[in-house]
């Protein structure tokens, strides 16, 4: 049977937009993504568009992922959001040892969640790791096969992710927040220490692995993890300010309001005519500006070449400042849309809401990447920026 083309996959997610914008209010009601939305996204074949091929993939590289994350972000941001983390995990464990990759796609479409931050108590030993703790902000995990853990090793002051079984862990169902609530980003619970065997480590934020690019066929695996992440987060934010624009457009063509004796019509007002025009351009050119970077990146990891200090620096910047536009967009049109627009069954609320929550993950904030890339642009640069 012949593989899906990217355009094949991206004419799925598009039929797949009514229905999810639809369980949109359901999905943030719930606090998770529905059991129907995961089994549409399954049905499509949208979950193992980053897997490996040899594991049932379609030998496609993040590019991909990034083109049907966006598009789902127009229809629901939370659901956006856990098909782009979960997929970046299904990209990641593509650089695992063998052992590992063998026991993660067991099931092609399997879904994992992830809490990086090395919350937990954690020690390394010969064989393994002993954990157990708290592990906060673990998107999706009511629906995951594996959870992906933080660790530090505290000999070396690494930091590496560990593999755990999703039966191995309790979920602490605290995830009660002003937006992305969808997500289900919940804490993962280790009350009794876990073993963890040495073969489900990963290092985090390593080189380059060049093996696993040549035998994926992956230009992605060809540079540093941390500059291809972040774009995982920014994604969903991006798609959030495209339904943004439409959402606003739609809106404001159906809008009336009194002006005394008179009804005018919003959409000739030249103020929505300005705002509409404004946050369109901010996030089409988020868009592009990821999409560049995409595109350079796995460019540069097919054919070997390293990122210099000012390139890593420059794509941190960029995913970043995408999450600046698409707030930027969203907000001002939240803002010109009048009472109305105050209703929690709102989409545009909806989305004010989303996009700001999810500017606030650590992995798109702007001033530590803008200061990154001063220092590095003005020669001030420590190796202890990445």
């Amino acid at each position: 049977m012949s593989k899906p083309t990217a355009a094949e996959l991206i004419r799925r997610t598009e039929e797949l937009l009514p229905v999810i914008a639809e369980r949109a209010a359901k999905t943030e009601d719930l606090r998770r993504v529905p059991d129907e939305t995961v089994r549409d996204l399954r049905d499509a074949g949208l979950i193992r568009v980053s897997n490996p091929t040899r594991y049932g993939g379609y030998g496609l590289d993040i590019d991909t992922t990034f083109e049907i994350g966006w598009r789902l972000g127009q229809a629901c941001g939370a659901t956006s959001w856990f098909y782009t983390v979960s997929q970046s995990h299904n990209w990641w464990m593509g650089t695992a040892s063998e052992a590992a990759q063998e026991e993660y796609f067991a099931s092609p479409d399997v879904i994992s969640s992830s809490a990086y931050a090395p919350t937990g108590q954690t020690k390394r030993v010969d064989e393994g790791w002993w954990i157990s703790g708290r592990w906060p902000y673990s998107s999706g995990v009511d629906h995951a096969d594996w959870v992906m853990l933080g660790a530090l090793d505290l000999e070396s002051k690494s930091l590496y992710a560990l593999m755990v079984p999703r039966a191995d862990v309790s979920i602490d169902d605290d995830w009660h927040v002003s937006g992305l609530k969808g997500t289900g980003s919940k804490t993962i619970v280790i009350d009794e220490p876990v073993f963890v065997p040495r073969h489900r480590e990963m290092k985090a934020g390593g080189a380059p692995d060049l093996k696993w690019r040549d035998e994926h066929e992956r230009g992605s695996y060809g540079v540093p993890q941390f500059e291809v992440m972040p774009a995982v987060l920014a994604t969903p934010l991006i798609g959030i300010a495209q339904g943004a624009v439409t959402e606003f457009a739609d809106r404001t063509q159906k809008r009336v309001i009194k002006r005394g004796p008179n009804s005018v019509s919003m959409a000739e007002d030249p103020g929505a005519q300005f705002r509409v025009a404004e946050s369109a351009a901010e996030a089409d050119a988020a868009l592009n500006i990821i999409r560049t970077d995409l595109r350079e990146l796995i460019a540069h990891g097919a054919a070997g070449d390293a990122l210099t200090p000012l390139d890593r620096a420059r794509v941190w910047r960029n995913q970043c400042y995408v999450a600046k536009l698409s707030v930027s967009a969203v907000n001002r049109l939240f803002d010109a849309s009048g009472a109305g627009a105050l209703f929690a069954s709102s989409a545009l609320a909806r989305m004010h809401r989303d996009v700001n929550a999810g500017s606030h993950q650590a992995a798109v904030q702007w001033d530590a990447s803008a200061a990154r890339y001063g220092k590095v642009r003005l020669g001030v640069a420590t190796p202890e920026l990445w």
